[in-house]
């Protein structure tokens, strides 16, 4: 019997081929802490009695939801994190740098398969990469901390294809919001995500982040993608053998198959206040909105500011909507004021903010209230996410969220 993806990849780690349903020990090649769980991490980390940490230089400490601090506690997140890395002689901390989901791959970390774990849900983001990876509790984070350890259950496969060209104006962002609809907020729960089809090889790495980033949406443990050679391209390693070896078997068991044309593909939303509440933007034509956000670890990267910056080069942005571009990473936000991007969007009438989580998580910025409507790009719409409960919040693709922003009405990009 062949095995999928996911179980190559938990195979490889654990020394021998494995099942869906087994419980198996793995070492951890990355661990990820985020601003947000630092102080509960320490905390229970001192409570379990360790004296050091596993392996100082395989633990990444990334602060970016609370940047800038909006806050009075906010602080203490970071002094916290800081004086954890200096007791224990950790160096891979960031500060300032972008979104931790991003910086994972991005600034080198994460690569074909490995094992990664975060205190973030969005950790899935690191199987578009072809690495097995997925958000813990603070908890199971102290004990990886003290250890390099933790079991896992081998997940069941839904194989998601995808073969043709997509067509205009439509992203991998309208691609994984379909599937999310099709599968809903629970179909998937506890399996894997495996990407598969001739659109999918195709998309580039950001594509496919986008993808993987909001495979947690459906209760998936991970979405993972084959890794190739724009993968290692990526990763700045060599395509090897032993990467060439991350593929699903021919004769691999998956819990369900789901096929798509790309050419069906249309844009599309997730509606309040459910990502798994999918119409296409057309019947949504003309609501009236009150603000805009490009960004988040699902679409602020570069590839995703091109977009937006085509579509509104050269014009003006609504004047009723504040539109709020948000690169992932500092890389990102470099690159788009080196290449001309940001002056678009800016001459286009954009608030640019520095790098991080921002209005994604409702802190640093640009919150609404009673009855706003906001067309955002990120991963999650639900009650009180971007100010109070009674926010309706609509995820788009960058092109949507882009030609939105220009009529002040929900648009799709022509």
């Amino acid at each position: 019997m062949g095995h999928t993806l996911v179980e190559k990849v938990i195979g490889n780690k654990v020394g021998r081929e494995v099942t869906p349903g087994e419980i198996v020990t793995v070492d951890v090649d990355w661990c990820m802490v985020d601003d947000i769980m630092v102080p509960f991490c320490v905390s229970k980390f001192e409570e379990m009695g360790f004296k050091k940490v596993y392996d100082p230089d395989k633990i990444v400490l990334i602060y970016d939801h609370f940047l800038p601090a909006s806050q009075v506690d906010d602080s203490r997140h970071f002094r916290v994190g800081n004086e954890f890395a200096a007791k224990y002689g950790l160096k891979n901390v960031h500060r300032t740098d972008g979104v931790c989901h991003q910086l994972m791959t991005e600034a080198g970390y994460v690569k074909p398969g490995d094992i990664a774990f975060g205190t973030d849900s969005h950790t899935v983001t690191y199987g578009c990469v072809g690495a097995f990876s997925t958000g813990i509790g603070y908890t199971e984070m102290a004990g990886i901390l003290g250890t390099g350890q933790l079991w896992i259950k081998v997940p069941e496969t839904i194989k998601v294809q995808v073969d043709g060209k997509l067509p205009a104006n439509v992203t991998s962002k309208d691609v994984i919001l379909r599937v999310l609809g099709d599968l809903t907020a629970s179909g998937a729960t506890y399996q894997s995500l495996e990407f598969v089809g001739s659109t999918i090889d195709d998309m580039s790495i950001s594509s496919r982040m986008a993808m993987s980033n909001m495979a947690v949406e459906c209760g998936a443990k991970n979405g993972i993608f084959v890794p190739d050679e724009k993968t290692c391209e990526y990763c700045g390693i060599e395509y090897t053998d032993e990467i060439r070896a991350l593929r699903p078997d021919e004769d691999a068991v998956y819990a369900r198959v789901m096929k798509y044309r790309a050419e069906d593909m249309v844009p599309v939303l997730a509606c309040p206040s459910q990502v798994d509440n999918i119409k296409d933007v057309s019947e949504l034509e003309g609501k009236q909105v009150d603000e805009v956000f490009l960004g988040s670890c699902t679409n602020g990267r570069l590839e995703d500011l091109h977009v937006a910056a085509e579509i509104m080069k050269g014009k003006k942005k609504a004047p009723f909507v504040q539109f709020i571009v948000t690169p992932a990473s500092r890389k990102i936000y470099k690159e788009a004021l080196d290449d001309g991007t940001l002056q678009i969007l800016s001459d286009a009438g954009a608030i640019i903010t520095t790098p991080g989580c921002g209005l994604c998580c409702g802190r640093a910025g640009g919150i609404l209230t009673d009855y706003e409507v906001v067309v955002a790009t990120n991963n999650r719409n639900f009650l009180g996410r971007m100010g109070t409960s009674k926010v309706q919040i609509y995820l788009a693709s960058p092109a949507t969220a882009a030609a939105t922003a220009l009529t002040g009405v929900i648009t799709a990009a022509k």
